[in-house]
């Protein structure tokens, strides 16, 4: 049992003085593994105090001085990888192969970049003008569940680079990666203040954080309702928001596209990490005349994806992250069965030998028309709704009927016309024939799935503040 009773401020560890301890579970086994107590209002205020106060030294460091110390994080960070994935694994339940890979090396590769990134503070000079770029201030980072490390890294690296100080609440579901991480902030003794860790739920401590007077700034992921509620009450202070919410990613395949090399791209996506993630590729669009094929090669392909025990070597779908959630994508699932969707495979039945943890079989529905919640809502499972459309035309504007524009991908034998289609989808990014993702390259989403970016140096100019100064000629 892991027990953490404090909270980090100030350069210090202090005893939390909230009224809740929240208990974490294993969505494996269903089992208690650790217990956290909670921080009251008070304990907050002294984090954000403490960042305010550190705030006066740090934003005055050069670059590369606070770069310097973005190295030792991700040495720090580096030498307890396979902590680090074990540790996400128990209390997020994602495959432990899938931890290491990426719950836990992908976070230590996005601090290694920022702490290479130096070179974004250039001053400009428009006539008499000189255009500086200054750290905005204090900067509330609050993160979720499903990629936990990996959005802790993604808004603390840039805002510690840029100058500015951090209070980090990370999700009550799966805190204890962010305890290490602050663990490792004091090895390497990091400034007292320019770290800060509160533990808490959205309502008890998010929300204070959000309305704070002496927070500048809040970065934010999570859903979208939860989204709304702290630009709500950051507005109150008319800070900064920077937002990454939700997503129903499409996959458009148009009728030239390599069908097996899309299918199994497409379900990696889908499937992966449980189906809990923002961007996606949850609705795969076809043309009609390719629907009996590509329903037949997915429906192979997705009856592959090894449902089981996390810690297994061949395991490539875990439990979801909670009862909650559990529940909630099932529900998802007897919906669309209940609204005349095709159930070709999967289904809301508990898989076969996995009574014990919150296992959902990997589920493909087709013929899904746009009008379906399956369609419209972010399900955050193993779920993919397939769609048809009959020209390029149509296809492009199913992709774009959706509140979300989180990501996109397309898929052609002819690179011109997919790019075409690309760049008509309202997406944030866009993959065109299942090119790879970028570390440098900026994240984030249109419509309700956001506003504003992540990585790269788009991320990294979330947390400047921009000032002319006007000299004599």
């Amino acid at each position: 049992m892991i027990v953490h009773e404090n909270f980090f401020a100030d350069g210090g560890w202090r005893s939390a003085r909230g009224s809740v301890e929240q208990l974490v579970i294993n969505p494996a086994t269903e089992e208690t593994i650790a217990r956290v107590k909670a921080c009251s209002e008070k304990d907050v205020c002294a984090a954000v105090e403490a960042a305010r106060e550190a705030f006066k030294g740090w934003s005055v460091l050069s670059p590369a001085e606070r770069a310097g110390w973005l190295d030792q994080l991700a040495k720090g960070l580096e030498s307890r990888a396979d902590q680090i994935a074990e540790l996400i694994t128990a209390e997020l339940g994602c495959p432990v192969r899938f931890a290491q890979k990426v719950q836990a090396a992908l976070p230590i590769a996005n601090m290694r970049v920022y702490a290479g990134m130096t070179e974004e503070f250039a001053e400009e000079t428009i006539g008499n003008v000189q255009v500086v770029r200054e750290p905005i201030g204090v900067v509330a980072c609050i993160t979720p569940w499903n990629y936990p490390l990996h959005q802790i890294v993604a808004k603390v690296a840039p805002a510690l680079l840029a100058g500015c100080t951090v209070v980090l609440k990370p999700s009550e579901v799966t805190p204890l990666d962010a305890f290490l991480f602050a663990e490792v902030v004091e090895q390497v003794g990091l400034p007292p203040g320019v770290f800060n860790l509160v533990a808490g739920t959205g309502k008890e401590v998010g929300e204070v954080l959000a309305q704070h007077p002496l927070v500048d700034m809040v970065s934010f992921t999570g859903s979208t309702r939860a989204g709304r509620r702290v630009t709500e009450l950051a507005s109150t202070t008319i800070k900064r928001v920077a937002l990454e919410l939700g997503g129903k990613s499409p996959a458009v395949l148009l009728d030239d596209a390599d069908l097996d090399a899309a299918v199994k791209s497409v379900l990696n996506s889908c499937f992966l990490n449980s189906g809990q993630t923002c961007n996606a590729m949850t609705r795969l669009l076809v043309p009609e005349s390719l629907y009996g094929q590509v329903a037949e090669k997915v429906v192979s392909a997705a009856k592959k994806f090894k449902v089981g025990d996390p810690l297994a070597a061949d395991t490539r779908v875990g439990p979801l992250v909670s009862r909650q959630q559990w529940l909630k994508v099932r529900s998802y699932i007897e919906r669309g069965i209940g609204e005349g969707a095709t159930l070709l495979c999967g289904g809301p039945e508990i898989p076969q030998g996995l009574d014990q943890g919150f296992y959902v079989s990997p589920t493909v529905f087709g013929q899904v028309t746009p009008s379906m919640t399956i369609a419209r809502e972010e399900i955050f499972g193993p779920v993919l709704v397939i769609m048809v459309y009959r020209d390029d035309m149509e296809a492009v504007k199913i992709a774009n009927d959706s509140v979300y524009g989180l990501a996109a991908s397309v898929w052609s034998g002819d690179s011109a016309r997919a790019l075409a289609v690309a760049r008509q989808l309202r997406a944030g990014q866009v993959a065109v024939n299942g090119a790879g993702p970028n570390l440098l390259a900026p994240f984030g989403g249109y419509k309700q799935s956001g506003n504003g970016r992540e990585l790269g140096r788009y991320g990294l100019e979330e947390f400047f503040e921009i000032k002319a100064i006007s000299l004599p000629q």
